[in-house]
Order: C-alpha cells, then structure tokens, then sequence
C-alpha cells in the first residue's frame, strides 16, 4: 500500500485522502442506494455515525445541494459536534474546498454557494419556513422536542429533485424512532460499537465496552438496538397501550388538576418544565387528558398551565416546591392572582413516588386519552435510580394528588397553610 501511494501525484494523494465512500468508509457507512426518504443509521456509541453525516453534508456541498439544514440536540451540539467536532463538517471538508463557518448567523457556507444552517432541536419554530434540499439529524434519541422539530423538518424538506434526511442516533424506546424505522421511505442501517473498535480509544475499549457488554443497555448503546422500553423500568407500553382511550369515551370527571414541574435552569440547555393534567372518575379511574410540558421561560410555563387549568375547566394546579419554593405560587398569580393553588414538597425519592402510581397502571386505573408520545417514551425510559424526568414527574405529582389529597396516606399538609394555598409533603 505504502509502495501504491509514493506513485501518485499529490493530487492523486489528495483526491485518495478525501474519497469517503470508495477508500475509507465501511460497507455499512456508505450511502444505500435505491429510492429513499430518509436513511437512519441506528448504531452503538463509537460506530461512526458523526463521520456517516458529515460526509454526507460535505458530499451534498459538492455535488449541487443549496440549502441544508444540521439539527442536533442544543445549539452547542450542533456547535461542538456537528460543525467543528473531530468528525464533524469542518474537519472532514476539502483543503481546496474549504466552508466558511459563520456562528453569529448559524450557517456553514461553501465556495460555490452551498449552505448549510443549523438548527437546535429545543427551537422547533425555527424550523417552520425554511426550505430544504438535505438535512442531517443527529443523536435524535436526545431531542427533547423531537417530535415538534422532526414535523417541521419534515414540512420544509421540499426543494430539489429528491430532498433526502439522514439520521444519526443511538437507538432509545421512542415511539418517533419506531414510527421512522417502520416507514417505507426509510433505509435503516444498523451497526454495533464493535465495528469500530480498533479506531477506539483502549481505555473506552476496557472500561467501558466490558462493563457494558451482554447487559441490556449495552444491547442499546454498544449494538444500537432499538429496545421497546428500558430494562427495569415501572411502566410497559403494552400496559399503557391497552387501556387508552379517544377523547369521547372520557367519562364525567369529579376532579381534575394540572400539575408543574418547574424546571430549575434556564436558557437553550435548560431542563423542561412538566406540565400534565389529569382527571379522576367517580368510579376511581383516572384519565391523563393533555401534556403541555416543554422548555420554557416562567412566564411561558405560568401562562401554559394556567391556560391548561382554564381549559379544562381543572379544580387546582399542583406545583413541586423542592427547588422554587414559593417562587412557583408567585409566577403563576402573575397570570392569575385567584387561580386555586397547592404546592408539593417532596420528602420521598422519586421511586417511593412514582411506585404506586404504576402500580395503578398495572391495574388498569389510569388511561391515556389519546397518544402522549413523548410522555410516553419518558416512562417506558425511566429506570429507577435515574434521574427522573420532568413530564413524568409532573404526571406522578398530578395523579399522587388527585388519588390522596383527601386521603392522608399519600399527601400530608403542613401546617400553616392558607385557604387557597396549601403546602403537600409527599
């Protein structure tokens, strides 16, 4: 090999150094052929998939692509990973054809014109008008609004002759992942980090690599396996799935609540803010009637749950107080200074919480009405030990309350408290 390349001319050489596709990729790294919509490379961590969609962007710069969109998870993502990352755009772009990276305007532009904007999948709006020929998503599995960014992607993905997606992510049980390997118009390409292990660091290779191999999440991140839900978590789909219910075969709700989780941080990596609202029957089933939980500033979260509270004519919004304290009552009687309030504290883990509240899954007391996909995955995700995420926690306050408010066994006030304001210790 070394004899083969001392005869080429340099240009030769260069021409060698960036032929992705015939010299360097492996067979599963290279571009399915036929007609396709979407490919999506489900694969474990250290595969290559950053590289798979950095070549591919640059091979859309070179080969007539105009507008192209990157969409990560944060800004920063997008940022450090897909743009100038040791895999991403920058370092895989030709010496004499090399981009010009503009961050204040977000976008990637080549010498022929050729652009390329990035996207976090936090802003979905952002996505709505923009045109395009050709989109990279990656690690999808990590969007916390997936399903908002995916759609309108998905509705400006529409100039050129065959506008094309592909996405790079290590599989999770997300209902948008299934519905994505499931259509048609998608090539699936599946790949383990074992493929490219000799590429890999030895300490990723000892640590790592053994200590996850033959266990269930190692099926996951190390073979990118698409799971149906998280080995050891409380709630099943299939217990979700079989007693749904449509909108019109809710019954009469003698209570219904809203409850918040307040996220702590703010700004493009802050945590969601929870907001889920719930009715219970007179007969004791309870039905999860909307999920409007997303990321967003205090006032947008206040006038959120409120505007829920109003619109489903709700008795009392709930509110954990572990991290905001009164801060939460404050916000809200900004939008509404009458509105009926309670505020939880938590002074149980989160297992202890959320265990009898699947319990009442288990037994057929709480349906979903409709589908609350992304409610939903966080369920079927959540492992005990794990940090607890933010949709789910405010579904178990909403539930916890609605069930034991009367009751004494699962809330217990504390004192002091006002007519129209009472503090919970859950």
């Amino acid at each position: 090999m070394a004899s083969a390349v001392d005869r080429l001319t340099d240009a030769e050489v260069v021409a060698l150094y960036y032929d992705w596709e015939g010299t360097w990729a492996r067979s599963s790294q290279r571009v399915p052929g036929g007609e396709w919509l979407a490919w999506l490379i489900l694969a474990g961590r250290g595969f290559g998939k950053t590289r798979c969609g950095a070549e591919w962007i640059r091979g859309g710069a070179e080969t007539g692509c105009k507008r192209m969109a990157l969409i990560g998870a944060t800004a920063s993502d997008v940022r450090d990973t897909m743009v100038e990352g040791e895999s991403g755009v920058l370092a895989v772009s030709r010496h004499d054809f090399r981009p010009r990276y503009e961050p204040s305007k977000r976008r990637i532009v080549w010498p022929n014109g050729a652009m390329a904007t990035c996207f976090s999948a936090d802003e979905p709006d952002r996505l709505r008008g923009p045109q395009h020929d050709r989109a990279w998503c990656d690690e999808l599995a990590a969007w916390r609004r997936a399903r908002e960014a995916w759609d309108n992607l998905m509705f400006g993905l529409r100039i050129g002759l065959s506008p094309q997606v592909i996405v790079t992510t290590t599989p999770k049980p997300l209902r948008l992942l299934r519905e994505l390997r499931d259509d048609p118009l998608t090539v699936v390409t599946g790949g383990s980090t074992y493929e490219n292990l000799e590429n890999l660091s030895p300490a990723f290779r000892s640590r790592i690599v053994s200590k996850y191999e033959n266990t269930t999440i190692g099926e996951q991140e190390l073979l990118g396996r698409l799971l149906d839900e998280a080995k050891g978590a409380l709630w099943k789909r299939i217990t979700i799935e079989r007693k749904r219910v449509a909108p019109g075969d809710v019954p009469d709700l003698s209570r219904v609540a809203v409850a918040i989780d307040p996220a702590v941080t703010s700004g493009e990596d802050s945590d969601e803010t929870g907001i889920v609202c719930a009715g219970l029957a007179d007969n004791g089933h309870l039905y999860v009637l909307a999920d409007e939980s997303g990321v967003m500033s205090p006032d947008t979260w206040a006038n959120a749950s409120v505007g829920l509270f109003k619109a489903r004519s709700a008795d009392r919004i709930v509110a954990e107080t572990n991290n905001g304290g009164d801060l939460v009552e404050r916000v809200l009687r900004t939008v509404d200074k009458e509105i009926p309030y309670v505020g939880v504290w938590a002074s149980r883990g989160k297992h202890t919480r959320a265990e009898p509240i699947a319990a009442l899954y288990e037994q057929g007391r709480v349906h979903h009405v409709g589908v609350l996909a992304d409610l939903e995955d966080q369920m079927v995700n959540w492992v005990p030990g794990e940090p607890s995420p933010d949709r789910m926690d405010a579904l178990v306050w909403c539930i916890t309350y609605l069930i034991g408010s009367g009751q004494g066994d699962l809330l217990m006030p504390s004192q002091g408290t006002s007519a129209n304001r009472s503090i919970w210790a859950v």
